[in-house]
């Protein structure tokens, strides 16, 4: 099984865990005299395997991820690397979104806001990181499709 397939499975198992979890819930209680739509037990069975799964699944896919090279470090790395990316370009967009905002001020003698930061430096910054994390993205994905999950 290649790691993507893998990752799709993981996301397939933590979605039907979900899922079972609103069952059960939806059938631990009746009202006196009435019968459950459907087994809650049964779907704690269910649920206690798919548990059981995922956690084998994440172990493999963790495991592949530590030893796999991508670019002279380990996918765990990239993946690392991918999440803060990812952060730093959302809390500097958030920023840029600040900065360059403009007020309406009503009359001339109405405050003025001044912006203090260059924001056309942090709109070049923001594109070299997401251009960054458009490649490694790439680059993982691609990985994902050709690794062999251990």
């Amino acid at each position: 099984m290649k790691l993507a397939e893998a990752l799709s499975i993981r996301k397939d198992l933590q979605a039907r865990i979900t899922q079972l979890v609103t069952r059960i819930e939806n059938n631990v209680k009746v009202q006196e005299g009435d019968k459950v739509a459907e087994e809650p037990n049964e779907l704690m069975e269910e649920l206690e395997n798919c548990h059981t799964q995922l956690q084998e699944l994440i172990f493999r896919i963790n495991k592949t991820n530590m030893h796999t090279d991508l670019q002279g470090r380990t996918l765990t790395e990239a993946m690392a690397e991918k999440e803060v990316l990812t952060m730093r370009i959302k809390a500097l967009r958030s920023i840029y979104t600040t900065a360059s905002s403009t007020t309406n001020r009503y009359s001339r003698t109405e405050i003025k806001d001044v912006t203090v930061i260059d924001t056309k430096a942090l709109h070049e910054k923001i594109d070299r990181y997401s251009a960054t994390l458009r490649k490694l993205d790439i680059s993982i994905q691609e990985k994902n499709f050709t690794t062999e999950l251990m």
